[in-house]
């Protein structure tokens, strides 16, 4: 497992886009707590690290079309989901990925 990133670096309610086994991934902070997606929304391709954040139900919702995610890869989605979820190891201030499954 390899530090892709600072916890310092992602200011609470925001993200950034780290490059983790050839793809990027966005890791969000909401409220200290670290969640990790592919940055693609499979619908059309939109960024979602830029998409809208609600930190109560910790989901995103993509910049282009709206449809929303949750970020907490425990929620049971819908087959039509398809986005790859990334458990999150914050050890001090090294955060460092793991596939979910």
């Amino acid at each position: 497992m390899a530090v892709v990133a600072k916890a310092s670096e992602i200011p609470d309610g925001k993200s950034k886009v780290v490059e983790f086994e050839g793809k990027d991934i966005a890791i969000f902070n909401i409220g200290g707590e670290f969640y990790a997606i592919c940055d693609m929304c499979p619908h059309a391709g939109g960024p979602l690290n830029e998409g809208w954040l609600d930190a109560d139900d910790k989901t995103v919702a993509c910049p282009w079309h709206g449809w929303t995610f949750s970020l907490d890869p425990a929620v049971q989605r819908p087959p039509s989901d398809m986005i790859e979820r990334f458990r999150v190891v914050v050890n001090g201030d090294d955060i460092s990925l793991e596939k979910c499954g």
